[in-house]
Formats: C-alpha cells, structure tokens, sequence
C-alpha cells in the first residue's frame, strides 16, 4: 500500500487505549487491532480530506454548476437520447 492510502511499508508503534470492553470483543472475534485501527483511520482521514477538498471548490464548482444550468453541456445539441 501507498501512503495516499493512508498506510505505508514503514510501521511505528502507537499506544493507544481502548475501553476492556471492546477489546475483549475484538479478541474474541479475532479482529487485528493494528489492520482495524489503519483502515477506520484511513476512511476518516479521506473523509475528512474529502470534506475540505469541497469546501476549498465550493465556488469553483458552484460557478460550473450555474454555467452548465444557464448554457447547458456542449454536447447538448448532439445527442440522440
């Protein structure tokens, strides 16, 4: 996996805590912590980056939205649909 993935080859130890009770849960369903924690922190992290990509291009994208509600596509006359 690449870092854009929120995961990388290199591997660093965190402490983290979790209540008793999630963690007997997860132990008894054999979910690996380490895999669990890096795919739910790589989902927020997108999340997240998702979030303020759109507000950075809010006005971008709202501009297009209204060229395209005022002009239409440029394939507008062409299709046969």
């Amino acid at each position: 996996m690449d870092s854009r993935n929120g995961a990388s080859s290199r591997k660093r130890a965190a402490n983290v805590s979790v209540s008793n009770d999630l963690l007997d849960q997860a132990r008894r369903h054999g979910i690996n912590l380490s895999q669990a924690l890096e795919e739910r922190l790589g989902e927020l992290i997108r999340d997240k980056e998702r979030a303020s990509w759109l507000r950075e291009n809010r006005s971008a994208i709202e501009a297009y939205n209204r060229r395209i509600e005022n002009e239409g596509v440029f394939s507008e006359g062409l299709r046969s649909f």
